[in-house]
């Protein structure tokens, strides 16, 4: 008998059949390739024991001056400063009033629900409320009043309702006396994109009765944050939506103010796509905003930069450096993203650079490629000088030119992308394993629930599945950081285990390979053994162990991964431990495939070369 070295390419390739692939892998899921073998991926654990509130579409790490480390996490409903493993809300205030006497009124008997009048809410439902000053009303003490709640309903452009931890006596009592004070923080945004505009576009009762949805308005769409640090402080800001500045020396009891809120403040902008503070400069620099000229209006391909190192002063004068461009191509600005020597502007249709070129323009644009796309404002990642993205059926990377990536699994991954969600998109990036990761929702999810990874030092993709919202890479919090839908945050490659159950459950990596034949698959052969080569040297149990699966086949068959293929003829299932050196088989077909998995607790595993004992077994 012969033994063959089972010698595989590294990546996954799904642009071909299994058969066409030969010597190369298929399918995979939390396995990466290191040095051109694959092995199981890291676990994660919980970064905090507290959830929070809403869906994180962004994540920004930072150490103030006395050596702080804070983490700005943006939510649909929230906007927090981590500081330690506690979530402080620092989310701004829209608006304070006092209400008229008497304006809470109780809905029904037995109930906590409560009816507020105030002529000039600009409500939301969902939005947050924090009452103070009020009185009991009909058994609903004033310590089940005067705290925060969430909006429950918008019954009309005077009224809302809240629903209090109390229970009624009696229904349609008025109440609350005459210092009822109210705290608005700024309108929530959806979890999920709403595409259109006209009745019904929207989701139900966002708005008025029968009012149309309108994208631009930041309450009736996708929240997304961006954010940057102004030396130890912060600047956050909405997509198309306002810009708030938040004091780190004033503690996270302190919520974040708008910018045109503080001392000095002049022409700030009021609506913007994205917020940036030029590193080399100190410039803030905010895209897609209402212009100078026309506060408030806002233009989707304006650009404009406040006055060097001034968070105030936004006027175009001959004496600051504040000014504003405006791009000649494409409909909006998607997003921008800071690499070490410029910025990359990201439109619908086309990229620019943006340097500083000092006085008297401040700043220069150049466009760089046109004909291009990107699948939202968090689909791109800079690394170093070089930045990556995912497309619309592309994945792109520039380095002083743009270029097409060549990936192997391009058609199974757009293919499953659930198109209506792709603003939800969020690439990240690994830098451990020189990898960019993009997590995406999968066809038949609203929500992201699947990655693809590039690794571009191996030049190389791989797949799998994890539902993860936002992405940070390791630096001051020693691990990347993960935002799930679940609303946790994750310490990423950090022990062996899934840590979203409690207690954590075992991870489930598996890879699974093309099919090996004999010749050009005209003859029949027969395995009788399996010599394994693998390392569980990183596992913590003391029985760690994986399975491996021999598939044979008499003919291709393009189906092979499913469990129903009808060319798979046979198949055998051995389990392999540290020291097992071979295990015994009886397998006979035109073409073989191997699978290797695990599915234990603190078990980590990496595969070599594995061998296997064939023999001809004729042509039938």
């Amino acid at each position: 008998m012969a033994l063959i070295k089972l010698q595989f390419r590294p990546g996954i390739n799904r642009e071909t059949t299994a058969y066409a692939n030969e010597g190369g892998w298929y399918d995979c899921d939390l396995v990466r390739f290191r040095y051109g073998k694959p092995e199981s991926m890291g676990g994660w654990t919980p970064f905090s024991n507290s959830t929070f509130l809403g869906t994180t579409r962004s994540l920004m790490p930072w150490t103030a001056l006395d050596g702080t480390t804070y983490l700005g996490m943006g939510t649909n409903l929230k906007y927090y400063a981590v500081k330690g493993t506690s979530f402080y809300d620092i989310t701004p205030i829209r608006e304070t009033a006092t209400l008229g006497a008497n304006p809470l009124q109780t809905q029904a008997a037995a109930s906590g629900v409560l009816i507020v009048t105030d002529a000039t809410h600009g409500c939301f439902v969902n939005d947050f409320v924090t009452i103070s000053g009020a009185t009991a009303v009909s058994g609903i003490t004033a310590a089940q009043i005067n705290t925060e709640h969430q909006i429950v309903s918008v019954l009309t452009s005077n009224t809302y309702t809240i629903n209090t931890a109390g229970s009624a006596v009696a229904a349609a009592v008025s109440g609350g006396g005459s210092a009822v004070a109210v705290a608005y923080q700024i309108n929530t945004g959806l979890d999920t994109s709403v595409y259109g505009t006209g009745w019904g576009a929207g989701p139900w009762s966002r708005g008025g009765w029968g009012s149309s949805a309108t994208v631009t308005v930041s309450g009736a769409q996708l929240r997304i944050w961006s954010q940057d640090n102004f030396g130890e402080d912060l600047l956050m800001a909405v997509h198309d939506g306002g810009v708030y500045y938040w004091d780190t020396s004033a503690g996270v009891a302190a919520r974040a103010v708008s910018l045109a809120s503080l001392p000095g403040a002049t022409l700030t902008p009021t609506v913007v796509k994205q917020v940036i503070v030029s590193e080399r400069d100190r410039h803030v620099i905010v895209f897609g905003c209402d212009p100078e000229a026309t506060p408030g209006v806002q233009d989707p391909l304006v650009i404009r930069f406040s006055d060097q190192e001034s968070l105030t002063d936004w006027q175009t004068t001959a004496n600051n450096t504040a000014g504003e461009l405006r791009l000649g191509s494409g409909s909006e600005i998607i997003g921008a993203v800071q690499t070490k020597q410029q910025i990359i502007v990201f439109t619908d249709v086309s990229i620019h650079a943006m340097q500083y070129i000092g006085p008297p323009y401040t700043f220069g644009v150049q466009e760089v490629s046109s004909g291009i796309s990107i699948m939202g404002p968090n689909a791109m990642v800079a690394i170093g000088d070089v930045v990556f993205w995912m497309g619309k059926g592309e994945f792109y990377v520039y380095s002083g030119s743009v270029a097409q990536i060549p990936c192997d699994v391009k058609e199974y991954v757009f293919n499953d992308i659930n198109t209506n969600q792709t603003l939800k998109i969020n690439a990240g990036h690994n830098g451990s394993f020189s990898e960019v990761w993009w997590f995406y929702p999968s066809s038949d999810s609203s929500e992201n629930d699947s990655y693809v990874v590039y690794n571009y030092d191996q030049k190389i993709w791989y797949y799998g599945a994890m539902p993860r919202t936002a992405w940070v890479d390791r630096g001051t919090l020693g691990y990347p950081i993960a935002a799930s839908p679940d609303n946790y945050l994750y310490y990423q490659e950090n022990g062996l285990n899934d840590g979203s159950n409690n207690p954590p459950t075992a991870l489930s990596p598996y890879i699974e390979s093309s099919v090996v034949d004999i010749g050009e698959g005209d003859q029949f052969m027969f395995a009788s053994r399996v010599i394994p080569d693998i390392t569980f040297r990183n596992s913590t149990s003391q029985s760690a162990s994986a399975t491996f699966t021999i598939k044979a086949r008499n003919f291709p068959g393009d189906d092979f991964i499913s469990s129903d293929a009808t060319s798979v003829t046979k198949t055998a299932s051995v389990p392999v431990e540290q020291f097992t050196d071979q295990v015994f088989i009886r397998l006979r077909g035109r073409s073989m495939s191997i699978r290797v998995e695990s599915n234990q607790t603190n078990t980590a595993w990496r595969l070599g070369d594995p061998r296997l004992d064939v023999r001809t077994d004729g042509r039938r």
